[in-house]
């Protein structure tokens, strides 16, 4: 079995990026008598070292792109207007109501009968 100079490089960067995460988890955990706020910059420095070691890989490399496509989508959304959001909570909320009450019924109605059976 044969495997390319960038598949190891790939492999490489994959352990690279997962050795800085796992030394951003043992480093809060070991410097925990430290001020918090020296601890959330070292984690946050590392995670960023992280994620841009990640992101060369192949796989992050798609994820980006995945990332960068939904932003296009998600500006293609016609949003409802706020009348419109207003009109189907209210809808939602007189559903939920009329089905808790339907549910509350049907449970005192089975309650009633099983207590009349059983004495």
């Amino acid at each position: 079995m044969e495997v390319s100079l960038g598949s190891m490089q790939n492999y490489f960067r994959w352990l690279l990026g997962l050795l800085f995460i796992g030394l951003a988890i043992y480093g809060n955990s070991y410097y925990s008598l430290e001020p918090l706020l020296y601890r959330v910059l070292g984690v946050i420095v590392l995670l960023s070292i992280s994620t841009g070691i990640l992101l060369t890989t192949i796989e992050g490399k798609g994820a980006l792109k995945l990332i960068l496509e939904s932003r296009t989508e998600i500006r293609r959304v016609i949003w409802p207007t706020r009348i419109e959001t207003t009109q189907t909570t209210l809808i939602v909320i007189v559903a939920i109501t009329i089905a808790g009450l339907i549910l509350w019924g049907l449970d005192s109605l089975f309650g009633w009968v099983t207590a009349s059976l059983l004495g």
